[in-house]
């Protein structure tokens, strides 16, 4: 069989979730919020953090070896390693090559992935197009971020938060913390992965289709608006003390935009591929916010058989969001041989898309 006759299967998957859970209640002794306030607006309850020096490389390697073992392999018998990360260890180099050197592979391509919350939907395409031409027999694709690293209250205040100190939190913080609440309430930390491999038994089973977009004009929505190589110097004092290291999230303008475009992108791979939404087994959906993802299901009139969020318990963990969805989803039953299984998410940008893929 030629080599563009070829597909590209989910060999197999893996999770990693830091131990320690943060609660909203634990986030209230540090900032003005509670439980009421953020699961009307998220639905998220609980997130998980990594002890301090931990980076995504780290929590990426415990994904990937679940993947690898899942899968009867070795990192030896990965010939590429895709790194999605919005939270990388460094500003340079990228966690990929961390990641490879973590796993024992010291001549193994790896390569980076800068798209945020889309960015492990564009790892599943770009992996897809390296097997298909004859590149690569098999990809290990990883989503892994550490966003408590963006949070930039001192360790006196973690520990206030963790039950580790006695309260109150410094008054100063609190402020502060307060102030970015909308934004601390959402994110956790999490690492998921996918070992992809060449299917070449003409049974129909691999990935059947992409849709992928980006529309620069909107990246104002979703941006961090201190530091990068365009400002001289790349940080200043004045940046951290307006909380300008931050992610500005335009919230209302992401749920109108994410409610309007997922939805499309799922309608359009699958005309794209000849299917029809009924026949799809199962929607997973980028967890940034479960009431974008209710939006998305309501548009599409899918029943609640055929979607499943897990980010009432983690949080948004960016990039890792769709691989930590599935290996959950495929652990619970949900999704198994034969499945047509759908993808979908949309991040900083603006990039979006959607993907399919029978099991």
């Amino acid at each position: 069989m030629s080599a563009t006759q070829r597909t590209t299967v989910i060999r197999s998957s893996g999770s990693y979730l830091p131990p320690q859970v943060v609660t909203n209640e634990m986030l209230s002794r540090i900032m003005d919020t509670t439980d009421e306030w953020i699961v009307p607006r998220t639905g998220i309850r609980e997130r998980r953090f990594v002890m301090p020096g931990v980076g995504p490389a780290e929590i990426a390697e415990h994904a990937a070896r679940a993947a690898l073992d899942a899968a009867g392999l070795t990192p030896a018998d990965i010939g590429l390693v895709v790194f999605a990360t919005m939270t990388p260890d460094h500003y340079f180099p990228g966690s990929g090559g961390l990641l490879a050197a973590r796993l024992g592979m010291s001549t193994t391509p790896a390569l980076d992935i800068r798209m945020q919350c889309a960015g492990f939907l564009s790892g599943l395409q770009t992996a897809d197009a390296f097997i298909r031409s004859g590149a690569f027999d098999r990809v290990l694709l990883v989503g892994a971020e550490v966003h408590s690293g963006l949070m930039p209250w001192p360790e006196s205040v973690w520990d206030v938060m963790l039950g580790r100190g006695d309260g109150p939190c410094d008054p100063y913080w609190y402020e502060r913390a307060s102030g970015m609440r909308d934004r601390a309430v959402l994110f956790g930390d999490g690492a998921g992965a996918m070992v992809l491999e060449a299917n070449e038994s003409g049974d129909g089973r691999g990935f059947l289709g992409f849709v992928m977009k980006t529309d620069g004009a909107h990246w104002d929505k979703l941006y961090v608006p201190g530091g990068g190589c365009k400002s001289r110097p790349y940080f200043t004092p004045a940046m951290f003390e307006s909380l300008g290291t931050i992610p500005i999230v335009e919230g209302r303008q992401v749920f109108r935009l994410a409610s309007q475009l997922m939805p499309e992108a799922v309608r359009d791979v699958l005309a794209k591929t000849g299917h029809r939404l009924e026949e799809l087994d199962l929607l997973l959906m980028h967890q940034a916010n479960l009431r974008i993802n209710e939006s998305v299901q309501k548009i599409l009139g899918l029943p609640d058989s055929k979607v499943f969020n897990n980010i009432q318990k983690y949080g948004n963990t960016t990039a890792a969001t769709l691989p930590l969805v599935y290996d959950e989803a495929v652990e619970l039953g949900l999704a198994g041989p034969g499945s047509l299984v759908g993808f979908t998410a949309l991040g900083a940008g603006l990039h979006w898309g959607a993907a399919i893929a029978r099991l």
